[in-house]
């Protein structure tokens, strides 16, 4: 029965993370939505470790230390970049972070890093499964997460995210974005997998639908 049970319900990793992003995601946005973002908005970060887990537990590490070097060092580009944007404005623009994206060091919340890593793996490898020239996958994948920065910019000062001086992100804000997501875009093609396992599809969709919605409630 149970074998029975197995094959018309199939239940794996892949779809409990599936299920789980998606969840997470809607009820976020429903909530939001109706007005409790009081209650959403704070857990932001286990959100994020939650989405960061989903993926560590579907692709596990498969070159050891390169992998993790590779890996380290997006993390470490992404949040000395945050980290001269914040406290120099020489990257970015004058912005300065909220309070709910957890703890900060030097005004950079922890988790930024783990969410450049997060944006790359995914844009990567949803590129390089659909783009052959990895020179092509780079600069889509770059320009994939320019486009998602572009849904986000608006909302963040709302969701109490991060506030750019003078009210919007000025143009400069997603040069610099696209510059520093194609360096780790080429570093991140590297050290991809197979890209069949639809979880990167789904992560980066559901990040883009909650962003669009909020986008478009407060923009028109």
């Amino acid at each position: 029965m149970n074998k029975d049970l197995a094959l018309l319900f199939p239940i794996g990793k892949i779809q409990v993370s599936v299920f789980a992003i998606w969840l997470v995601s809607i009820s976020g946005m429903l909530g939001i939505w109706l007005g409790q973002g009081n209650c959403f908005l704070p857990n932001t970060p286990f959100n994020l470790l939650l989405g960061a887990l989903l993926l560590i537990w579907n692709f596990p590490v498969k070159n050891g230390w390169r992998s993790l070097s590779i890996w380290t060092s997006i993390y470490l580009i992404g949040t000395v970049a945050e980290i001269i944007g914040v406290n120099t404005s020489l990257l970015f623009g004058e912005y300065r972070y909220g309070e709910n994206l957890g703890p900060k060091l030097f005004g950079v919340p922890f988790l930024i890093g783990i969410n450049w890593v997060v944006l790359t793996f995914l844009t990567a490898t949803i590129c390089n499964r659909f783009v052959q020239r990895k020179w092509l996958a780079c600069l889509a994948g770059a320009l994939l997460m320019v486009a998602l920065d572009f849904f986000i910019e608006p909302i963040a000062p709302l969701f109490g995210f991060w506030h750019c001086d003078g009210g919007r992100a000025p143009l400069r804000n997603f040069v610099d974005w696209f510059i520093v997501s194609l360096i780790l875009q080429v570093l991140a093609q590297k050290d991809l997998h197979d890209g069949e396992n639809p979880l990167p599809i789904h992560h980066f969709a559901s990040q883009a639908v909650f962003f669009a919605f909020f986008y478009a409630i407060y923009q028109f």
